[in-house]
Order: C-alpha cells, then structure tokens, then sequence
C-alpha cells in the first residue's frame, strides 16, 4: 500500500515519513480514527514506507522485495493482530494466526479499507464475541524476543485495539513499555474509551481526521466512476468516511428505498396531527405493511433504517432553526426535508432522537421486531406533537 493512494491529510502522512526518515520512530502509536477513517490503510503504507529499501519522493517505491510482500500482506517481519473467533476450520482456541487468511482475503477484498461490523459479518459471527483474545497477545511477546527475519524492524499491527480483552492487555503492558529494540506497535481504534489508561499511557497517539466531502467527491469520480452530481450528493452525507460512502455508491437503490420509507412515515405522522380522522391520508394500513416488511429484513436492515431516521431528524431540526449550512443530505433528500421542516423543534426532535436510540437498543437484544417497530410508530406519533 502506497502513502499517495491513502485517503488521508497529506500533512499527517508528511509527519510520519519526516519522523521515519529522521529515525525518530515511536516504538508505539496509537492511531485513532473513526470507521471509514483509513487507519488500517495508512498504518500498513507507513509500515512499507518504514521497510521499504528504496523509498523516495515521500513514499515507499513499490517494487521492491520489501513492497511486493508488504501488497501480499505476507512480510515476515508484519504480524497482523485483530479481533478474532471461531470460523471456517477454525474450530477451537482461535487466534489472529489461525484467521490470518481469512483476513488477508477480507483486506482485499475492501482495498484495505476496514470496517469492524463488515468484519463481523464476513465472519458470520453477530451472536460470538469478536475480540482479540490472550492468545494473541501471548504470540505478540513471544516474536517480540526474537530478532526480525529481515533485520530491520518487527511491526505489529493491532485493527480494533479497543477489542482488545482486559486480561489480554494486561499480558502485552511490559512488552510496550519495554520492547525490543527496532520493535514498532501500531494500535488502530475507532475510541480510546474502552482501551486500559496503562496501554494509552505507553502509546504515541496519532489522530486521523475525516475525509473531507470535496476528496471523497474527488475520489469517487477518479476511482468510481461517478458522476459529479452522484458524487457531491454521496459526499455530503458520508459524514467524513469513505467507506460510508463506497457503500451508499454501491447500494443506490437502497438509498432511495430509505428516502421512501422515510417520507412515507412522516406523511403518515403529519396528516394524523393535522387532522386524525384523515384516514385517507394518514393511512395506516399501508405504514403498518411497511413496518411489518421492515420486521422481516433482519437486525442489519433495521439497524440501518433507525441509523437513517436519526441523520433526517436531526437535518430536520437544523433547518427549521436557521442552520441549513450543517445539513448533510443529497439534492432528493433535502426536497422531503423541506416538506416536512416545520413539524420539527428543539423539544420533540430530542424525544424523537431518543425514540430512535431506544429502537436500536431493542433490536441488538432481539425484541420482537413487529412488535417493536408498530410501538415505535406510535412512540414518534406521541413526541412529534410535542412541540
């Protein structure tokens, strides 16, 4: 992975070649960044650039011994550590080691661009505990006390750091504080909240903007294909992550199918405080098939129509409070906003954002989903009339 195919401010990538070109490496960094952040992605180019025995012009060449190994993912001195459990032949006391293939191939088949619940996914394994486990650390220092087979630097890379065990970081504490020499340490994570204050105390921390909207616009018509308006229309709601928007790019028609569903239900919910014998109008037999529909698509589905209510409300209430600049929403979106403005205030727009927590906090303990989503249609009713 090259520094320049990296989605990244360019002055962060600057600060870390000058430091490795000056030899002023940290034997340990914590690099915090929000998903869709490219943290794996700059972490894996830095850790080329710092291999690399030809590097020049601020970046790795690509071509050398080092490079051709590090695109494999398969250095002898890169030891890749992420959350893990049982998969595929991986029957009993898994490792990082053991699912090393497994996630060379997820890797690659998101360009190195890494998202923890895509990761869960593609393991199959919504209803295990994805994290990484005292084996893991325990390899960690065993190589750590063996010499590089390249004689230049041992680099662990630790995806989803904040998944580490408790028990687990307590074994790797003496081994960051103390490594050996030419030892580097990269923890990636999304927060430092859930990571030990011992691990943060022993780290470097690096923090990784959002992409801004004009280079992941930029970077979808390059590398996607789209055009500038599709572009502009998916940047302005990625929230600074590329990811995100690869996605949004790739499932268009869901977009439009959560734009439907959301005027739908908002049409339904005005026409009832308008006037509630407008049955016509307000008709609930039709929102109550689409709830039941809903009810059916599965935890994924309905995860990401609450995660969608959520981004309308609060673009709601921004523009009925004058403060349209903040609005992210494409060129179709903003038109349903517009329709629906005035039935938004500061007082229900919070009731309705906690309606929506509420709904998310159910479906990850597994309510009863059509039970669950007709309450919730009445929960909104109640707190869209409290203005």
């Amino acid at each position: 992975m090259l520094l320049k195919d990296v989605l990244v401010d360019e002055g962060l990538k600057r600060q870390l070649t000058t430091l490795a070109d000056e030899n002023r490496i940290s034997h340990a960094q914590l690099f915090l960044g929000k998903s869709g952040s490219h943290s794996f992605a700059l972490a894996l180019a830095y850790a080329q650039y710092i291999c690399c025995t030809d590097r020049h012009d601020g970046d790795s060449c690509g071509h050398c011994h080092s490079c051709v190994m590090f695109e494999k993912l398969q250095h002898p001195d890169l030891h890749l550590i992420f959350p893990n459990c049982t998969y595929g032949e991986v029957k009993k006391d898994p490792d990082s080691q053991k699912l090393a293939n497994y996630f060379r191939e997820f890797a690659f088949a998101n360009r190195f661009h890494l998202d923890y619940s895509e990761w869960v996914k593609w393991l199959k394994s919504e209803n295990k505990q994805v994290n990484i486990n005292i084996r893991d650390c325990a390899y960690i220092v065993g190589q750590n006390s063996m010499r590089s087979y390249e004689n230049g630097y041992k680099i662990y890379i630790l995806w989803m750091a904040d998944k580490i065990q408790t028990a687990a970081a307590n074994k790797l504490l003496k081994t960051l504080e103390e490594p050996e020499s030419q030892s580097l340490f990269i923890l990636l994570a999304e927060s430092s909240d859930q990571i030990l204050p011992t691990i943060l105390s022993r780290t470097q921390l690096v923090k990784i903007p959002p992409i801004s909207e004009e280079h992941i616009k930029q970077h979808l018509i390059d590398e996607e294909h789209l055009s500038a308006e599709k572009a502009a229309d998916i940047a302005a709601i990625a929230e600074g992550s590329y990811l995100k928007a690869l996605r949004i790019s790739q499932e268009d028609s869901s977009l439009h199918h959560l734009l439907t569903t959301y005027n739908l239900l908002m049409k339904s919910l005005t026409a009832y405080l308008h006037d509630k014998r407008d049955y016509a109008r307000i008709d609930y037999l039709k929102v109550s098939s689409m709830l039941t529909d809903i009810a059916k698509d599965g935890k994924e589905a309905q995860r990401t129509l609450l995660n969608y209510l959520s981004r309308m409300f609060r673009n709601e209430l921004l523009l009925n409070t004058g403060q349209s600049s903040l609005v992210k929403a494409t060129a179709d979106e903003w038109k349903v906003l517009d329709e629906h403005r005035q039935f938004f205030t500061i007082k229900n727009a919070a009731l309705l954002l906690n309606d929506c927590n509420q709904a998310l906090y159910h479906v990850e303990r597994n309510i009863n989903a059509g039970i669950l989503f007709t309450d919730f249609y009445f929960k909104l009713l109640m707190d869209l009339s409290k203005k």
